[in-house]
């Protein structure tokens, strides 16, 4: 028992010793240990010290070339700045120069005002006294007067308004009489001049169309592209379009010749684009030639309808619209039949509105009354038939149809439209200037009319304007007063009267103007 417990006890010791064996060794290699750790640590903060350290060495070097980086801008914006004040106040001065010296001559200018004001004070205290002394001779006159006549200045007064009242009146009615007098001489005289005048309200220009036209090319050299070998391409041209080319020593400069315009403008149109594209030859002129006529077709159609439209019509058949539009293309006499066709619609229209008929009626008998002129297969028939069975056919009114028929008076006038269309077809075939046979007689009345008037004193300048139907005459206001003026309005058509033979009538226009000229310096 006792040595169990021995042993017991022995064991403990062992393990006892055995634990502060271990417990010594192992605090002896904490203490090792931790003195191992505690250095690294301390060689590691060592480190981390010298890297912060020069961290904050570079961090300070670089903050410091920032400073002087911005301190040398700030010097550099002082100075600028300094400039741009040193600049403000030299302009500041200069403007406080300019202002004393504004000042100045304000000040000089009030001086000259006053020293006006002053002079003008004076004046006017002169002319003031001047009218008192005026007011009292006229004072002094005027009771002269009275004491010589006998009677009062009222008296006088209204003694003289009753003088030249009476003479007044005598001469009014001795006036009144003369015009009562001529105006019934000439009453049936005046009613035709206004008939006239209606008719004469459709002022159109002078067309005297040409049987040649001029082509213009950018050089000469085109001219022989033209041609062609052995001049195929003229041949072509001249045979597809029907009308003559004449290529000369004109520079630069083609000419179309053909009795009718449709052709002409045609051949126009065709070398306008050979020349434009550069291929001439026989195929391709055959081309544009007929692409160039159904545009031609198109055209003539839109000019039938734009002429229609402006007229007023809504419901004509579309072949007589073309037929309208293809007038802009023939001339009788030399004159644009559409412009002619044109101008007599308008006269029939408001002759139709003076005698009371229907002026839209009457505008498409004028309009259509040439129609025959103008259609694609010659007849043997009068235009004015062919123009009647035309009408007819595309169910114009029966009233119309009369009037284009009888317009030559190839058919019996049943209506009061066809006489109206009859004279404004002579009106505007014998208008001045309108048609080519009388163009040289038209010139010639109209330097006639020109040198009557200049051919009276006093006159500066004569216009005959509105194809011969007005004679515009100026004349000078120092030589010729306002009574004068008409005066020699009366003489000129006296003497127009008696010297030339003209349609209608002419009307004289004398113009008198004074003018007051002055410069501000």
């Amino acid at each position: 028992m006792n040595v169990h417990w021995i042993l017991i006890i022995v064991e403990i010791v062992v393990l006892i010793s055995a634990f502060l064996t271990w417990n010594f060794l192992f605090k002896k290699n904490a203490h090792k240990k931790r003195n191992q750790l505690l250095q690294e640590a301390e060689n590691k903060a060592e480190m981390m010290k010298q890297a912060k350290l020069l961290e904050a060495k570079e961090q300070f070097l670089q903050m410091k070339a920032e400073i002087e980086k911005s301190r040398t801008q700030v010097e550099r914006y002082k100075q600028e700045q300094e400039k741009k004040l040193l600049s403000y106040e030299t302009k500041l001065k200069q403007k406080e120069l300019l202002y004393n010296q504004k000042i100045e001559d304000l000040q000089k200018k009030e001086k000259e005002l006053q020293e006006m004001k002053d002079n003008l004070n004076k004046q006017l205290e002169s002319i003031q006294k001047k009218n008192e002394d005026i007011e009292l001779l006229r004072k002094q006159t005027i009771e002269q007067l009275e004491k010589i006549s006998g009677l009062s200045a009222k008296e006088a007064k209204e003694e003289l308004i009753n003088r030249f009242f009476d003479e007044a009146k005598r001469e009014a009615i001795t006036r009144a009489k003369d015009i009562i007098e001529e105006t019934r001489f000439n009453a049936e005289k005046e009613a035709r001049k206004i008939i006239v005048e209606t008719i004469q309200r459709i002022a159109a220009d002078v067309s005297a169309e040409a049987s040649v036209s001029s082509f213009t090319i950018a050089s000469d050299e085109m001219k022989g592209r033209i041609i062609g070998r052995e001049g195929r391409n003229i041949k072509t041209l001249e045979t597809i379009l029907g009308v003559d080319i004449n290529i000369d020593d004109t520079p630069e400069t083609i000419t179309i010749s053909s009795f009718d315009p449709y052709r002409r403008e045609i051949a126009r149109k065709v070398l306008e684009i050979l020349v434009r594209d550069g291929r001439i030859h026989p195929a391709r002129i055959e081309e544009v030639a007929a692409k160039v006529k159904q545009q031609m077709e198109q055209e003539i159609i839109e000019t039938g309808r734009r002429v229609v439209y402006d007229l007023g019509f809504s419901n004509m058949h579309v072949e007589l619209i073309r037929l309208v539009g293809k007038m802009k293309y023939r001339t009788s006499y030399g004159q644009n039949l559409l412009q002619h066709s044109i101008e007599v619609a308008q006269l029939c229209g408001i002759m139709a509105s003076e005698l009371g008929l229907n002026p839209k009626l009457a505008r498409r008998a004028g309009l259509l009354h040439d129609i025959g002129k103008v259609v694609d297969v010659q007849l043997d028939e009068p235009h004015a038939i062919v123009g009647m069975n035309l009408a007819k056919k595309y169910n114009e009114h029966p009233d119309v149809v009369n009037a284009i028929g009888s317009h030559h008076e190839e058919v019996e006038m049943q209506t009061l439209l066809a006489p109206v269309v009859q004279a404004c077809d002579a009106i505007s075939g014998a208008r001045p200037g309108a048609r080519r046979e009388v163009i040289e007689s038209y010139l010639q009345r109209l330097t006639a009319l020109e040198s009557i008037a200049m051919s009276f004193d006093g006159v500066q300048k004569a216009y005959a304007i509105q194809a011969g139907r007005e004679l515009r005459v100026i004349v000078g206001a120092e030589k010729i007063s306002d009574v004068d003026a008409t005066t020699l309005s009366l003489q000129l058509s006296k003497k127009i009267q008696e010297s030339l033979t003209y349609p209608g009538q002419i009307k004289i226009t004398v113009i008198r103007e004074t003018r007051a000229i002055s410069y501000a310096k």
